[in-house]
């Protein structure tokens, strides 16, 4: 139980943290992509501060086996540059591009009750299930 609770609690300080950031504007992604227009460097620094936080968090987590909660910790082992990797990296930039929303702000703008997160989210969840009904005939 303590774990989601702090499931919970990690998802709603991320989820605030975008909100108050203002990443859940899909404006504020298309700024940022605007290199040669009128470029909003905010979304460059919203990514050095979870850099920040996260790189420290993994040099930490790579010395240990468990979690503060006595859990496994398993780390991703994969580190090469395959098809599939390049296919979603496409996908996802595309999607980014197109929409102004990633998966974290995208849901959490659902909050607001917005039509455009709910159309995003909702293909994001289509086309993960799509990839998963197409993982398991491949297998």
């Amino acid at each position: 139980m303590v774990i989601i609770i702090f499931s919970l609690l990690s998802g709603l300080l991320f989820g605030v943290g975008l909100t108050v950031s203002r990443m859940i504007d899909p404006s504020k992604v298309i700024g940022f992509l605007d290199v040669v227009g009128s470029w909003d460097p905010s979304l460059a620094f919203v990514m050095s501060g979870a850099l920040l936080v996260t790189v420290p968090a993994f040099i930490i987590a790579k010395k240990h086996d468990k979690t503060l909660f006595n859990v496994n910790l398993t780390l991703p082992s994969k580190n090469n540059i395959d098809t599939p990797l390049i296919i979603g990296a496409v996908l996802f930039g595309l999607g980014w591009g197109l929409g102004g929303f990633c998966p974290g702000p995208g849901i959490s703008a659902l909050s607001f009750g917005l039509e455009k997160p709910l159309i995003f989210v909702s293909a994001m969840t289509l086309g993960m299930l799509g990839f998963d009904m197409f993982s398991k005939k491949t297998d």
